[in-house]
């Protein structure tokens, strides 16, 4: 079965490549071909509907990078019960709210994560036993006293949610985006689209398996074009080279911190060039000068992606050769459309900065069991990012910050984002972010954090900045750090980074 006949997450596997190879797992070697992916979900879907599992029901999935995460998910999906993966690093507080929130009907770990554990007996919901035997076999173990219960058909239908993930909830308790089925797919046939990916293509995954950057925008998108798959246990910087070359990869997508590690160990690990036929990079803004930095190392494109949750990863990416590549851009739509609006949710000419907004088949139909936040994010098909932007006249993106992020300095509005790409631009600053503090005078103020990766002076980044920026812009102090806090999907977390300091001003 070729991608473009896929209706179901089901059919995932069932592709013209049976005996290829699906995954590869580093150190070892060993593979498993599609085949033998596909028998493995089926047994474990099996064990699932045993244990009395519905359609419709939630897992909550707390597992690390590698064979189990993945072989896991497919299970649920070919048994329709909705995936919620969790950051393996949470703390059991932190999964009872999504147990609790969710109404999740078991929770799945390894034996030894303990607060998974503690938290699925706290709210008496039974917990799912993860083993790996040999290198390849996963096993799972119930304990469960549900009564034994069919599922009926096991295909995931297109109107289910066959995935959840919790926002980050950094203003807000964090909010469930359901991705259906449908959503997925779109997902993948977008994203194998824009980079045109095909059987022969290996992509090494370096992102959590936990959002949808390394979920759909790695592992799953390449399972739907019939490529292969190298999934670590866990993100080795020191081995990923060499494994890179081992397992003929072609491709990888990561976080701006990520390539930065990579770049800084190539010469060191012998980073091959003109190996890699793209780099893409997403989940935050990649530093001018590091893009450049790394196409000329590794001789290959380096792509800017823009993503979100609620879109099922990918909205919008600058396109391969022979396509062009614009610096600051995000690129072009990826299958969905874009409007940049203004607060009556009008749409503005290119070149006006206002909300971008998007529609089309990758998009949630809404969050779960949360009215208030449907009403504010979705207007008339359109879901609200709650980004600024603005569209060039070929249609080009240009993420310029965030619309609750802003900071009001005396009424003129200051978007972080731009006063950090401007600080990105120059060659000292490896990692920049930018936060309001409280003044009297203006009311907030414009501060920056700088991790510098040469020797610089503050004085010297404001002089740079007033070059480039309004005066009520450039910041009134630039703070050196040694690195910024960032979530586990590489979000700058700028209320920890201003409220520390809040306290030095």
């Amino acid at each position: 079965m070729t991608a473009a006949r896929i209706e179901s997450l089901a059919d995932l596997l069932a592709t013209d490549f049976a005996n290829k190879s699906a995954v590869i797992i580093p150190d070892t070697g060993p593979m498993l071909s599609y085949r033998e992916l596909a028998g493995q979900s089926a047994r474990l879907s099996e064990v699932l509907m045993k244990a009395g599992l519905k359609a419709g029901d939630v897992a909550v999935l707390v597992l690390p990078h590698g064979v189990e995460f993945l072989t896991m998910f497919l299970a649920l999906c070919g048994c329709r019960v909705t995936a919620l993966p969790a950051n393996p690093a949470s703390t059991q507080e932190e999964l009872t709210f999504f147990i609790a929130d969710s109404g999740a009907a078991v929770v799945i770990a390894k034996a030894d994560h303990i607060p998974a554990r503690q938290a699925a007996r706290e709210l008496a919901v039974p917990f799912g036993e993860v083993g790996l035997y040999g290198q390849t076999t996963v096993s799972l173990d119930i304990e469960t006293n549900l009564p034994a219960g069919a599922l009926g058909e096991s295909r995931l239908g297109p109107s289910a949610a066959a995935l959840m993930i919790y926002t980050s909830g950094t203003t807000s308790r964090p909010k469930a985006v359901p991705l259906t089925s449908a959503n997925l797919i779109a997902s993948m046939h977008n994203f194998a689209r824009c980079f045109q990916l095909t059987p022969d293509d290996v992509t090494m995954v370096v992102m959590p398996p936990f959002h949808v950057h390394g979920l759909i925008g790695a592992t799953l998108s390449t399972l739907y074009s019939g490529g292969t798959v190298v999934l670590p246990p866990h993100f080795s910087a020191s081995r990923f080279w060499q494994d890179a070359v081992t397992y003929g990869a072609t491709w990888y997508s990561g976080s701006p911190t990520i390539h930065r590690i990579l770049l800084m160990r190539a010469d060191r690990d012998g980073a091959p060039r003109s190996r890699l036929r793209f780099i893409r990079s997403s989940s935050a803004k990649l530093a001018p000068a590091q893009l450049r930095q790394m196409e000329e190392r590794f001789d290959t494109v380096v792509l800017e992606a823009y993503g979100a949750t609620e879109t099922a990863n990918q909205i919008s990416c600058n396109p391969l050769p022979p396509g062009a590549r614009k610096p600051g851009s995000v690129g072009l739509p990826t299958g969905l459309e874009v409007l940049i609006c203004d607060g009556e949710g009008g749409a503005l000419a290119p070149g006006q900065q206002g909300e971008i907004c998007v529609r089309g088949p990758a998009v949630t139909p809404g969050y779960r069991n949360n009215p208030g936040a449907n009403a504010s994010s979705f207007r008339a098909g359109w879901y609200r990012t709650g980004d600024l932007g603005q569209l060039d006249d070929e249609g080009y993106i240009y993420v310029t910050g965030r619309i609750k992020e802003l900071i009001n300095r005396g009424g003129e509005k200051v978007s972080p984002a731009e006063v950090e790409s401007v600080l990105l631009e120059h060659e000292a600053v490896l990692d920049a972010a930018c936060f309001g503090v409280a003044d009297e005078i203006y009311g907030q103020e414009v501060h920056a954090a700088v991790v510098p990766g040469m020797e610089i002076e503050p004085g010297e980044l404001q002089r740079f900045c007033s070059e480039r920026l309004t005066e009520y812009k450039v910041p009134k102090r630039i703070h050196l750090v040694a690195q910024l806090p960032r979530s586990a999907t590489n979000k700058l977390m700028r209320d920890v980074i201003a409220a520390q300091f809040q306290e030095k001003t």
